[in-house]
């Protein structure tokens, strides 16, 4: 189920008002919001859920054998077997065929010709993000940082919670999982200020991102016929594309979660603003970010140690990173250049210079730092070139023509209504960069305010569309 759909707006209003019908009786509230959020999840095919329930029923028992385990070997194995069953589902369903197609091209190469088997299979939505979840779980049980739940209906709540459950954040039971157990109260400020977060996300999914894709799609479908220019307006339309589609999810999913009186992790916290790579990744999909860095980067020894294992952990982390994304080489390409844009910022130890908002305490920008933002804009730009081509070859073919002497003609295609409609994103942002989300704006009088959201209200229903999937779903 979608959350610029219809059926979600008739889904949402339902689950809301049966949940604080049992306001008080936290175990009942628990059992709606399992039963609700399978019904969600199998909206799309009732197949996933098979996968999603048995996932979840093994990191439960391993994660309570876990804590009562001492044994090292013992506890190492079941973690193994967390390891294996978790990955072991993302092996098969999201890389089987790249693997099978690559071991094929590498007998080519050699003169011999193999036929390896393939997968006829859907690759089950968000698959991605609640295996990270579950793995985290088990992982943190095992580092005993963290006691393994005794509510198995709380639990499984917690991996399949539906506002986030096919495109993140990607929680840490830490923060999500003692929500469950406690009385929630409803909350009139936290209820609006997720309906105003909400807003915000579907002004960036269906007004930005949608518009951008018309352009985005025409342009990387037809690059050998627009000049460079154009190709470089492409590139921009998608950079804003993808930010405003998943970004706008995770606002969307943040703010229908504080609806049920819960507090997700931020996931965006304008990346776009960030006057270097470094800074970016720390503002771009925080929690997967997060993620590597605790669960990979770290164990892997950081930015510790000699230059080599500085080089080593860089690269590991961001084609890991590049790989979660997808079973295709441009993304390997997009983590690759990540890490050349990253590692010269750590090598000289820069890499954490920028910590605060970009022009912090004031109005306009500096001419230095907005230098700074469009160098790393623009950097980020020709990596998402790779994130959005159909193959390698098709990304670098699309920047040969990019990079060439008509690159400083004018564009074939210039839809000012689309540019206007992101000057729009981007001021509001400006204005609002210290604040959580865009439209956090209830300091204003009655009448500006809500003439904000009902702008907002008339430019979404405007664009509104039924059919765009979310990009993430993918992953």
């Amino acid at each position: 189920m979608l959350f610029n759909s219809v059926e979600f707006f008739i889904f949402l209003p339902i689950v809301f008002t049966l949940y604080w019908i049992l306001n008080g009786k936290t175990r009942s509230q628990n059992f709606l919001l399992l039963v609700a959020s399978y019904f969600f999840y199998g909206w799309w095919d009732w197949r996933f859920l098979f996968l999603i329930a048995f996932s979840s029923l093994v990191d439960y028992v391993i994660g309570n054998k876990l804590y009562v385990t001492e044994k090292s070997s013992s506890r190492k194995f079941l973690l193994f077997a967390s390891l294996f069953v978790n990955i072991g589902f993302l092996g098969v369903f999201k890389y089987y065929n790249f693997f099978a197609e690559n071991f094929e091209n590498a007998f080519t190469l050699f003169g011999q010709h193999i036929e390896a088997s393939r997968l006829n299979v859907i690759l089950p939505v968000g698959i991605s993000f609640y295996t990270f979840q579950t793995l985290s779980y088990s992982i943190d049980i095992f580092r005993k940082k963290l006691e393994p739940s005794r509510d198995i209906i709380s639990f499984l709540s917690f991996v399949s919670f539906f506002p986030q459950l096919v495109a993140g954040p990607i929680e840490r039971a830490s923060n999500l999982l003692p929500q469950f157990y406690i009385k929630r109260n409803f909350s009139y400020a936290q209820a609006s200020d997720g309906l105003r977060q909400i807003l915000w996300g579907l002004f960036k999914k269906v007004v930005i991102a949608d518009n951008c894709a018309y352009y985005v799609n025409d342009i990387f479908l037809n690059y050998e016929q627009y000049s460079g220019s154009t190709l470089f307006l492409g590139a921009v339309f998608f950079s804003f594309q993808i930010y405003g589609d998943f970004s706008g999810y995770s606002d969307i999913a943040i703010g229908t979660s504080k609806l049920f009186g819960f507090t997700l992790m931020r996931n965006f916290a304008y990346p776009y603003f960030s006057r270097d790579i470094a800074e970016f990744w720390r503002r771009w999909h925080i929690s997967l970010s997060t993620w590597f860095r605790d669960y990979l980067y770290i164990p892997l020894g950081g930015s510790k140690g000699g230059i080599k294992s500085k080089i080593r952990n860089t690269f590991i982390i961001f084609l890991v990173s590049g790989f979660w994304h997808g079973a295709n080489w441009t993304f390997l390409i997009w983590g690759f250049l990540n890490a050349l844009y990253f590692l010269p910022l750590l090598l000289v130890g820069n890499n954490r210079n920028h910590i605060d908002n970009v022009a912090q305490n004031k109005i306009f920008i500096s001419g230095k730092d907005l230098i700074k933002v469009l160098s790393t804009f623009i950097l980020t730009n020709i990596a998402w070139v790779f994130f959005r081509a159909d193959s390698a070859t098709h990304a670098f073919s699309y920047l040969s023509h990019m990079f060439s002497l008509s690159l400083f003609s004018r564009p074939e295609t210039l839809p000012f209504y689309l540019i206007i409609l992101i000057v729009i994103l981007i001021i509001f942002e400006w204005f609002q960069r210290n604040k959580e989300h865009g439209l956090d704006v209830y300091h204003l009088h009655f009448i500006p305010r809500w003439s904000v959201y009902i702008g907002f209200s008339i430019l979404i229903i405007s664009f509104f569309s039924n059919k765009n999937e979310f990009i993430y779903f993918q992953f």
